[in-house]
């Protein structure tokens, strides 16, 4: 690799997570499906009139570009590639996925099962379909493509009779693996139902 590092151009991703960075930049955490999770620098995305702004959207499938050879690489360009009308629950839902993904998955870590797995399942929240079979397959998926999968046959994620114990044995395995690192999500979630 030259000096420079590598150049990326239109990658498959989504924006996992944004924080500010200096005045007018972002650090954005991006999971893409040849890279797997990437840091990039959105530099001057604050402003008002950055082409960056309106596209640098959650739960929206972009095409990102790149370029960089440290841990923390440049964004060139950023495009919208679709739309995912999420509306109430389904926004919770997805925030949790992204939370898992930040947590259990290692930087530059391509997955592109669990790439496909992500998209199906905000595909699906977008239509209004069972968050929990959608989220059931995408945290099985998970587990299963990161070596931690659960020992059984592969269930039917929208047999609502299965659900509690499915969600229970994933949940358990979750746990395994965030050994004392509790989600945010799932304590908004825990809170929220008692209401």
């Amino acid at each position: 690799m030259s000096r420079r590092g590598q150049r990326v151009h239109e990658a498959r991703g989504y924006q996992l997570h944004a924080a500010p960075w200096r005045e007018t930049s972002l650090i954005v955490q991006a999971f893409t499906r040849e890279y797997g999770n990437v840091a990039l620098v959105a530099k001057g995305a604050k402003r008002p009139y950055s082409t960056l702004r309106p596209v640098l959207s959650m739960f929206q499938p972009l095409e990102l570009s790149w370029s960089g050879a440290g841990e923390v690489k440049t964004l060139t360009r950023a495009e919208c590639a679709g739309v995912w009308p999420l509306a109430g629950r389904a926004y919770m839902s997805a925030w949790y996925m992204n939370e898992l993904l930040l947590r259990l998955l290692p930087r530059e870590d391509p997955h592109a099962v669990l790439f496909d797995a992500y998209d199906a399942a905000l595909a699906q929240l977008a239509q209004g379909s069972s968050a929990a079979g959608a989220l059931r397959r995408f945290e099985w998926i998970l587990l299963t493509e990161t070596g931690y999968g659960v020992e059984q046959p592969v269930p039917d994620f929208d047999d609502a009779r299965a659900e509690p114990d499915l969600r229970a044995s994933l949940r358990e395995r979750l746990d395994e693996q965030l050994a004392g690192r509790p989600l945010l999500t799932r304590k908004v979630l825990m809170e929220l139902q008692r209401y």
